[in-house]
């Protein structure tokens, strides 16, 4: 008898808040989907300060803090958590990007920057094997910018960030193909077996959140 190897899929984490690190209740629904599925989960995250410190209470930025976005997607994962740098493709089975504003100041620029921005250059190097590898990838709320500017140029990548029209017409500026697309809904991608669904960039509630993150996990593990 054939034994089943359980799936291993990485989370990418953008710090611990959803003005200047990861959605929490975006990255809480990926890892309970993936957890309630039998999944062997690698929480990952760059090892770099984050762009700033958002007070969510007062949604203003705190001058004199600094934080680490590794530290930092430690307080979500609560469990071993490694550089983005550290960890070999090849043992994961597919990775997922929760969203959050840190997925676009800390994982790249588009933030601040659009479409002339950059991104991580271990992030990118993981979009990149995945998808040469052909392994599914999932992104979520404005984490589709990650794959814009990984897979874009090179790709023509399709995705959704919901229905904004400026953050659809800059993603596509990077050259991926934009898709608008309910909360509770998913975009597939076939050719690049990208999954994404628009969570917190529609809302309004994580009832209507989980909806749409349950099918892109779902629609991940069915490509794994």
């Amino acid at each position: 008898m054939t034994e089943t190897r359980t799936k291993k899929v990485g989370v990418v984490l953008a710090g611990c808040g959803f003005l200047d690190g990861a959605e929490i209740q975006e990255a809480t629904l990926t890892l309970l989907a993936l957890d309630q599925r039998g999944v062997d989960i690698v929480a990952m995250a760059p090892n770099i300060p984050q762009m700033h410190v958002v007070d969510h209470a007062a949604q203003s930025p705190v001058d004199s803090a600094t934080r680490n976005v590794l530290q930092e997607s430690a307080r979500i994962a609560r469990c071993e958590i490694q550089d983005v740098a550290d960890v070999d493709p090849a043992v994961l089975d597919a990775v997922i990007y929760p969203g959050g504003f840190g997925a676009a100041k800390n994982l790249c620029s588009f933030a601040v920057d659009g479409p002339n921005g950059e991104i991580n250059a271990d992030v990118q190097k993981l979009i990149r094997t995945m998808r040469e590898n052909e392994k599914p990838q999932g992104f979520m709320c404005i984490a589709p910018a990650l794959a814009a500017f990984a897979l874009g140029k090179d790709y023509g990548v399709t995705l959704t960030i919901g229905t904004d029209a400026d953050t659809a017409a800059n993603i596509e500026a990077l050259g991926a193909k934009h898709q608008n697309c309910a909360v509770d809904e998913i975009v597939y991608d076939e050719v690049n077996k990208v999954v994404s669904t628009p969570a917190y960039m529609l809302g309004p509630s994580i009832a209507h959140i989980h909806r749409g993150i349950d099918k892109l996990v779902a629609k991940v593990l069915e490509l794994a």
